[in-house]
Parts: C-alpha cells; structure tokens; sequence
C-alpha cells in the first residue's frame, strides 16, 4: 500500500460534519460517542490519571474529535474513531443484513463457507475457540494467550490465509494498511463495534464489513457506563453484515 495515510483522509472526508458533541464516555471496554447518533470504538486497555482534556469534549465540533484518528495517543484516536462513527452513523446505513443478537453472530453467519478453510482472526473474541474444531483456525493477539499467536505472525499468517476477520480497532492501532495489504489475497471481513459503515473501504481489499447497528442509543450508553463488554450485544446493538 503506498499511501497509509489514504485510509484516514477517506475517513475524514466522509465524517465531516457539523454538529456538535453531545456526551463521551470512556468506558471500561468500548468509548461512546455521542453527537445525535452515536458511534463506538473499543477502549485502550491502559489505565491512566492523564487525560487533559477531560471535562472539555461535550460542545466541540465533532470534526474536530474525528480529527483524532490521526493522533498517536491511544486515547485520543479511540476518541476520535467514536466521533467519526457518530457522523457515519447519522446518514442512511448501507444495505445489510441484520444478524441474530451475539458476539458471536458474524461467525455463526460465516461458519458454512469457512468449513476446509484456512481462517485468520485479528484479534480474541470471546468464546471464538468454540470454532476450533471445525475450521482451521488462527487468532492473532496483541496480548496473546497460550494458544494465540503474537503481532508478528501477521506477516507469517496473512498472506496464506483464505479468510481474514480483521478487527476494526486496528483503523485506531494504525496496524490497519499493513494488515489490509497482507490480506489481499483472502476474503476479508472488517469487524467489530469499531467498524466503521464506510463502503469505499472496498479500495482497501475489504470484501465485508460486519459491524454493528444502535438500536437503543440510552441502553448503550448506559451499559459502556456500566462497564459492559459483550453486554451491548444484548442491551443496544446488532451485528450487520454489508458485502462490499
């Protein structure tokens, strides 16, 4: 991929807007958005007292916080792929298919084509490993288990896959172009809360985005409040899949 930076401007661009930020709140699991719609993205899994700006977002320019997608701080860019799935998710969502509630949906979906097939999965999904004696299966993990491979297998892994879930949250991590061109010869699935309903990223070799759909922005925001992880799947949103 000779420009990384082209996936973010084509964020950007499809994000601007301009209303204004109504609430965000960083949970334990996922960061909220909250601009007349909101948008997700998965919280840093670091602790920290230093937040300068908090307790000054509410009332900013949403294309301002979008803008944060281009920091290095890990809190911020969440910060800014929450903002920049608000502004996606106030215009019409993309043609789709609603999947049955679960954190597991998008795989019980795929499950039928993915029989005999190598599979790739960027990032731990709870209860994933249900999977294991069916498909031939590898999960990549930034904090890996015993039986998950690290970051560095990617480059190991990718290129002979015939499937690739790649969670969104690597659009915030900027590991996205690199894995998106390492993928290319798979069929690949973006997914994940994070996900953002942006069609373009077809440009990207994304043949699926499979994210979620609000269906009730209050439990939501009150179950991230809560500390809830796979909880929004039963209290707010819906997995959907979009092919591309």
């Amino acid at each position: 991929m000779n420009n990384p930076q082209r996936v973010y401007e084509l964020l950007l661009d499809y994000a601007a807007c301009d209303s204004r930020v109504e609430a965000v709140n960083i949970g334990l699991v996922w960061t909220v958005c909250k601009a007349g719609q909101c948008g997700l993205a998965m919280s840093p899994q670091l602790p920290t007292r230093t937040l300068p700006w908090s307790g000054s977002l509410v009332g900013k320019p949403l294309r301002e916080l979008c803008g944060w997608i281009n920091e290095w701080d890990a809190h911020q860019a969440t910060v800014g792929m929450a903002a920049i799935n608000a502004a996606l998710n106030a215009q019409p969502l993309p043609a789709g298919l609603n999947l049955p509630a679960g954190n597991l949906a998008v795989f019980e979906h795929f499950l039928p084509q993915l029989l005999g097939k190598k599979v790739v999965v960027i990032g731990r999904y709870p209860n994933i490993e249900r999977y294991a004696d069916q498909i031939d299966l590898h999960i990549i993990e930034r904090q890996p288990n015993a039986t998950d491979y690290p970051d560095p297998a990617c480059e190991f892994l990718l290129p002979n896959a015939d499937w690739v879930f790649l969670t969104a949250t690597s659009l915030v991590n900027k590991t996205f172009p690199r894995l998106a061109e390492l993928a290319q010869h798979a069929t690949t699935v973006l997914m994940g809360p994070t996900t953002p309903w942006l069609p373009q990223l077809a440009e990207f070799g994304i043949d699926y985005l499979a994210g979620v759909e609000v269906i009730d922005a209050e439990k939501l925001q009150q179950t991230v409040a809560e500390g809830g992880g796979v909880r929004i799947f039963e209290t707010g949103v819906r997995y959907r899949v979009v092919e591309l």
